[in-house]
């Protein structure tokens, strides 16, 4: 029984990572109704210019708010500048989109930065939490600050006039181009929220993974994961669902013969499969309807 809990807290400590990822794709899949397969390179490139700052002497909380804007800003200069153009475009010419937007961000990463491992401060410390052994000061900082993102976005969505405006913008178009809503840029706000919520997850995923370029590649796999066992149009599904999946790899890697840190990631990829076999929607999303 001890082995047990210990093994749930350890995956509800990695699971904050996940969360924090699935957040920032089920903002981007509101806003388009795609998956954007360059949201990890686009957060581990924030995170460069984060760190970048403080090589320059900017303290850390002034790096974290520089750098959230500067992703905000980025985001939308992304959907204006690339996917504005491809918004009628068949969904494979988005997701070549998409793709070369990952490969773009990934190689400039590496020839500005290189691809050496770099240390990445946290604001958290790295003590253990409580005395527990299992959980650092770190990572009870990651989940409280998913959590409180969860709880502003929840405040923006339901009542603010933006919020609601970008809600009604994602789900009925047509109605909300009617009442003089204008959709275009709320998509592109969409791309910056989701953008600087990236960002956040990329500078508080640094200290665990380290930082270099190919640091998101698999975290963003786990946040799809999450993301679709939550429920793709659920901030709240993914968010329960990142913690889902840190603590089902963890139990699986303990409980089930054979599997080890290296199948640790093929689970998740398997996760993905059986969730959208059995219940497409996810655990809290809702099912898509379209009128015929």
């Amino acid at each position: 029984m001890e082995l047990f809990t210990n093994q749930v807290l350890a995956g509800i400590a990695t699971g904050a990572i996940y969360a924090c990822m699935a957040l920032a794709v089920v903002m981007i899949y509101q806003a388009i109704d795609h998956l954007n397969f360059a949201q990890g390179e686009m957060a581990m490139f924030s995170t460069f210019i984060s760190w970048q700052m403080m090589q320059w002497g900017v303290p850390y909380w002034g790096a974290f708010i520089l750098t959230l804007a500067l992703s905000f800003a980025g985001g939308i200069a992304i959907e204006r500048l690339l996917f504005k153009p491809l918004a009628k475009a068949p969904i494979l010419t988005n997701v070549a989109g998409f793709i070369a937007l990952f490969a773009i961000v990934n190689s400039v990463a590496g020839l500005i930065w290189d691809f050496t491992i770099k240390q990445y401060p946290t604001p958290f410390g790295s003590s253990p939490f409580l005395g527990s052994q299992l959980i650092s000061t770190h990572q009870a900082g990651m989940i409280g600050v998913t959590i409180l993102l969860l709880i502003l976005l929840f405040i923006f969505f339901q009542y603010t006039r933006i919020g609601l405006a970008m809600r009604a913008a994602a789900s009925v178009p047509e109605s909300a181009r009617l009442v003089g809503i204008n959709t275009s840029w709320m998509i592109a706000l969409g791309w910056g929220m989701a953008t600087a919520i990236g960002a956040i997850a990329g500078m508080l995923i640094a200290p665990v993974v380290f930082l270099e370029p190919n640091m998101m590649g698999g975290v963003l796999i786990y946040g799809f994961a999450a993301a679709v066992l939550g429920g793709l149009t659920s901030p709240l599904g993914a968010v329960i669902g990142g913690f889902l999946v840190g603590i089902f790899e963890n139990l699986a890697g303990t409980y089930i013969p054979g599997v080890g840190n290296e199948l640790k990631l093929p689970i998740a990829l398997a996760l993905i499969i059986v969730v959208l076999v059995v219940k497409p929607a996810g655990l809290l999303g809702r099912p898509i309807v379209k009128r015929v």
